[in-house]
């Protein structure tokens, strides 16, 4: 007899995590590891949000329970942030406040997916997403996009996908891990064919402030209004305020798909940390300085790693567009001989290049998409010079 109930025991841990797991491990054993892996800004928490969070400390009011879906106050300033920052107006009421970015997504799945309920889901697409619809009783609909395509996903790809089962698409953009940002008639398109369709649309906007050069982010249902009834935004403060450890996200939607995602939430964790939501207060409604320096110095790097990648023989990689990723194609890396190994897919590439050049990277396996691999550029500029130079080195 299993231990362990069906659907936890079919669940893949993060490989994301794991790799930076891995690469964290040598680390502490004294090796000189350089990892590409974890999509984490490198930056501080900007000081007026930590000093909101050491002032709530001190606060006897967030010592308590407080309810469920989120502090009013917070709730309200991410509506007003919202309003602001991409133009789509909602009410306090359409918005939960969850346990970070990745609670958002599970929660928003569980509040709209039946046992067998499609979910069309582009490749490559971050590694939680299938696990979190599959966790929720939906059935993941892969739709393989590429390089060529930008990996973006056409209205065509969507009709073909599309069944009498087809509940939900999960739209992604700027998107992880192929840094690709979809113009605003693409977006359209997708969203009138979404609502000529009946079909929901789930929307990770997390990235939205991390766009580079000419391509800027768009909200799908400031795009098509009539999209608004049946979409759900995850959202969160990890990757625009570097606040990946204080695990504060949200959801906005109808407010009856809020009301029952709340009273999802009311059971499964009660409230979010109040500390961290009074910090989430200062983050959404406090200056975007820190997140202008952050961008600036992420499409440097973004800049400067598309060119070295594509210095290597035997690497393709598309210009990063959003979000802090490159994404390149490493087939011609695979069946070369390196260092006396040889590797026939990209997980197997990850690992020797691990072992080999102390260098870690995610392999495109863990995405959907074999034979590519992501690469953050969320480090340091002198550690993302000499790790892909350790890469090229060691392939090359």
């Amino acid at each position: 007899m299993k231990r362990t109930s069906k659907r936890l025991s079919a669940i893949a841990p993060s490989a994301t995590l794991a790799v930076d797991s891995k690469a964290k491990a040598m680390k502490a054993a004294g090796e000189n590891v350089i990892g590409f892996g974890a999509g984490e800004p490198d930056f501080a928490t900007p000081q007026h949000i930590v000093d909101a969070a050491i002032a709530a400390c001190s606060d006897p009011k967030n010592h308590k329970y407080s309810p469920a879906g989120g502090l009013p106050e917070l709730k309200q300033a991410i509506a007003d942030k919202t309003q602001r920052d991409s133009g789509f107006v909602c009410e306090p009421s359409q918005v939960l406040v969850t346990c970070g970015g990745k609670h958002a997504v599970y929660t928003a799945f569980a509040a709209l997916c039946d046992p067998g309920d499609e979910v069309i889901c582009p490749a490559p697409y971050w590694t939680t997403y299938p696990e979190a619809i599959t966790l929720a009783g939906g059935v993941p609909v892969v739709i393989d996009t590429d390089a060529e395509s930008g990996f973006q996903v056409t209205v065509e790809q969507l009709e073909a996908a599309k069944t009498d089962k087809t509940k939900v698409l999960l739209f992604v953009s700027p998107d992880n891990p192929s840094g690709a940002v979809y113009p605003p008639a693409a977006v359209k398109a997708i969203g009138e064919w979404a609502v000529a369709n009946g079909i929901w649309v789930i929307t990770d906007e997390i990235y939205e402030h991390l766009t580079y050069g000419n391509h800027e982010f768009s909200s799908m249902p400031v795009l098509v209004p009539d999209l608004a009834d049946q979409c759900l935004i995850v959202n969160g403060v990890a990757k625009t305020y570097a606040m990946t450890g204080w695990r504060v996200g949200w959801m906005i939607g109808p407010a009856d798909v809020i009301k029952a995602a709340s009273n999802f939430q009311s059971h499964a964790t009660s409230n979010v940390s109040n500390v961290a939501q009074r910090a989430a207060i200062a983050a959404v409604s406090g200056p975007l300085d820190a997140v202008v320096e952050m961008r600036e110095a992420f499409a440097r790097r973004a800049s400067i790693m598309h060119e070295m990648l594509n210095a290597i023989d035997g690497v393709s990689c598309p210009e990063p567009q959003g979000a802090f990723y490159a994404y390149p194609d490493l087939t011609g890396l695979l069946g070369r001989d390196i260092n006396g190994k040889v590797a026939n897919s990209t997980i197997e590439l990850a690992d020797i290049v691990l072992e080999e050049a102390k260098v870690a990277f995610v392999p495109g396996e863990a995405f959907g998409l074999p034979g590519y691999g992501r690469f953050s550029f969320a480090l340091g500029d002198d550690d993302l010079v000499e790790g892909i130079t350790r890469f090229a080195a060691l392939v090359s």
